[in-house]
């Protein structure tokens, strides 16, 4: 773990709201110079705290206007069911995160899909014909806000 400071903290936030931003830009919006802010971003790099810069597509924009979350419950399996499951979903473009939870469900399962139809043909072409699965539920998503989180 790494001590982070109050400046740390607003060179986070900052990065959250636009993760694009020059080191030359945010140093000026936080009162640092251009090197100062970069040996900052570097070092929270290099400790694991940044874990690199991702993109965020607006997948309605491109014709995948229905997002399910799946809970999987998996049947009686050994380890090496839970690696097949594993890798199988992985595998499966529609399945946009896989989460493997404690609690009611074995996995968690963020699916994209163009409509509900097509959503229906993943489902039961794919998902339900995985390695070990024993149970699905279905949560469509009708809406999403994106909170910054404890920083």
């Amino acid at each position: 773990m790494i001590d982070l400071d109050e400046t740390d903290r607003a060179i986070l936030r900052a990065l959250v709201e636009d993760a694009e931003q020059s080191s030359g830009t945010l140093g000026k919006r936080l009162g640092l110079s251009q090197p100062a802010t970069w040996r900052r971003i570097k070092r929270m790099e290099e400790a694991g705290v940044i874990q690199g810069r991702r993109l965020d597509l607006d997948f309605a924009a491109l014709g995948f206007g229905v997002t399910v979350f799946l809970g999987v419950k998996l049947g009686r399996t050994r380890r090496a069911g839970i690696e097949d499951f594993e890798r199988a979903v992985s595998a499966i473009p529609e399945v946009q995160t896989v989460e493997h939870v404690l609690g009611l469900y074995d996995y968690r399962l963020r699916v994209t899909a163009r409509d509900i139809p097509d959503f229906e043909r993943v489902l039961r072409r794919r998902i339900m014909t995985l390695p070990g699965v024993g149970s699905v539920d279905a949560n469509v998503m009708l809406s999403e806000e994106r909170l910054p989180g404890p920083i």
